[in-house]
């Protein structure tokens, strides 16, 4: 048998007065305005001077940083020899991608090579003049070319040039040629990082010297 009906009872309220009201929404104010003072406003930080917070990339290889990486007379030991007049400071080599960026320095006059390029080249004149005999334009220091993959050129010192220095980016690898395209030989990030290694081993820098540029 279900329970008995209980007869509905209106409860009794005090009225509310208008001054009851006001009461009540001061405390309500007052008391939110003190748990918002506990915990940080973020209103008042400017989050655009915040580092980044949540984790980089899983996989993700190591930043770099070279310092000093356009000084062209800081230590000669950095300079990687591969003639007597033509060497190179490396800045990047990445392996995992097939790139490197270094700046080559020839100290002679002359045609340097000849050279077929499997990908693209970015090249940023640092100090004095070069040229490609296949094109009308000299590069002068802040000259920036672009190099598409595919060409073949010559470089070529000019003789009043006593140093020329010069910022390249290459991707992929380039092929000596003769003047009919026969292959003499080759370059690539890993023909530049085996140079690095011997050279900072035999100027007493260390093998590893070079892992601080390897990617």
């Amino acid at each position: 048998m279900g329970a008995a009906h209980q007869p509905f009872r209106q409860i009794d309220r005090a009225p509310t007065s208008a001054a009851h009201i006001a009461f009540s929404e001061e405390k309500m104010s007052t008391t939110i305005s003190s748990e918002q003072g506990q915990v940080p406003e973020r209103a008042s930080i400017d989050e655009s001077k915040v580092a980044y917070q949540r984790p980089q990339p899983f996989g993700m290889v190591p930043d770099a940083f070279v310092g000093s990486a356009l000084d062209l007379d800081g230590d000669e030991r950095e300079w990687v020899p591969q003639s007597p007049t033509v060497s190179f400071k490396p800045l990047i080599l990445s392996v995992s991608q097939g790139f490197y960026i270094n700046i080559l320095r020839v100290r002679s006059s002359g045609v340097l090579s000849r050279h077929r390029h499997t990908g693209p080249v970015h090249a940023l004149t640092l100090r004095g003049k070069w040229r490609y005999l296949e094109h009308d334009w000299i590069a002068t220091a802040g000259d920036y070319a672009f190099e598409p993959p595919g060409e073949t050129h010559t470089l070529v010192v000019p003789d009043d040039v006593q140093e020329m220095a010069t910022l390249f980016h290459v991707t992929g690898g380039y092929i000596y040629v003769d003047p009919f395209g026969v292959a003499l030989g080759y370059e690539d990030v890993f023909t530049k990082l085996e140079h690095a290694v011997r050279h900072y081993d035999a100027v007493g820098l260390g093998k590893g010297h070079v892992n601080r540029i390897v990617r």
